[in-house]
C-alpha cells in the first residue's frame, strides 16, 4: 500500500486530513480503506466510479466492491442514486465520515480539557468553590512548572490526610521538590520508603530486649 500512497501523491496534490490519518483506525479502518477514502475526499466529481478505483491503484474490481460495501457498512460512506436529466448517477456521499471525524476532534478536546483543568479538581475534592487568594496559589504553582500530575498527587495526598487547605498542599509540593519527586511514580516510591521505615521503626521499639536470648 505504500507504493500505491507514493503513486497517488506522485499523480498530483491531494489532500489528506491530518485528523483522519491520526484516526483512521478509531474508525476502524483498514490501511487500503483509508487510501480509498483518500481518494473519494479528493475526487471532485464525486461520481461513483468503482472501475476508476480499480485502474488508479491496480486493483482488482471486485476487491474494490468489497472495499466500498465494507465502508458503507461501517456507516462512513453512502451510495446515493440522483437522477439528473433522466441520467442515473451514483454519487459518493461522505458526510458520515467528516461527521464521526468532527466528534473525535470535540471529544478529545473536551478529554483534554478535562484533563488539564486542575481549578476544577479542587473544587469537586473540596466541595465548594475556590476563593481568588486559592486560585493565584494554584497559578503560582503552574507557573513554578509544577506539572498538572504532581499537583494532583499532593491534592489527593491532602485529601487522604482529611486536610482541605491549599497551604497545606504548597508544603507538600515543595517538599517534594526538595526531594526531586515530579511524578506520581516518585511520590509512590517515596512513600513506599517512609511506610517501610515506620515498619523498621515499630519493629525496633517492639523488641524484647530483656528476653533476648541470643548468646
Amino acid at each position: 500500500m505504500i507504493e500505491k500512497t507514493i503513486e497517488l501523491i506522485k499523480g498530483g496534490n491531494i489532500t489528506i486530513p491530518k485528523v483522519l490519518f491520526d484516526n483512521y483506525k478509531k474508525l476502524k479502518l483498514t490501511e487500503k480503506e483509508l487510501i480509498i477514502v483518500i481518494f473519494l475526499i479528493n475526487n471532485n466529481v464525486n461520481i461513483f466510479d468503482p472501475k476508476k478505483i480499480a485502474e488508479n491503484f491496480n486493483m482488482e474490481l471486485i476487491e474494490v466492491l468489497e472495499i466500498i460495501e465494507s465502508l458503507n457498512t461501517k456507516d462512513l460512506i453512502k451510495i446515493e442514486v440522483t437522477n439528473d436529466n433522466d441520467i442515473r448517477n451514483e454519487i459518493v456521499n461522505l458526510d458520515n465520515i467528516y461527521n464521526k471525524l468532527a466528534y473525535l476532534i470535540v471529544n478529545e478536546e473536551k478529554e483534554e480539557k478535562k484533563d488539564s483543568n486542575i481549578y476544577d479538581k479542587f473544587e469537586k475534592e473540596f466541595g465548594r468553590t475556590l476563593s481568588p487568594i486559592e486560585y493565584e496559589l494554584i497559578n503560582s504553582w503552574i507557573e513554578e512548572k509544577f506539572s498538572d500530575e504532581i499537583i494532583n498527587c499532593a491534592l489527593k495526598e491532602a485529601v487522604f490526610n482529611g486536610v482541605t487547605n491549599l497551604r497545606y498542599i504548597d508544603k507538600i509540593l515543595y517538599e517534594w521538590k526538595k526531594k526531586g519527586i515530579n511524578d506520581k511514580e516518585a511520590v509512590l516510591k517515596d512513600k513506599k520508603q517512609f511506610n517501610n521505615k515506620k515498619v523498621e521503626k515499630k519493629e525496633l521499639f517492639d523488641y524484647d530486649w530483656l528476653n533476648d536470648n541470643d548468646e
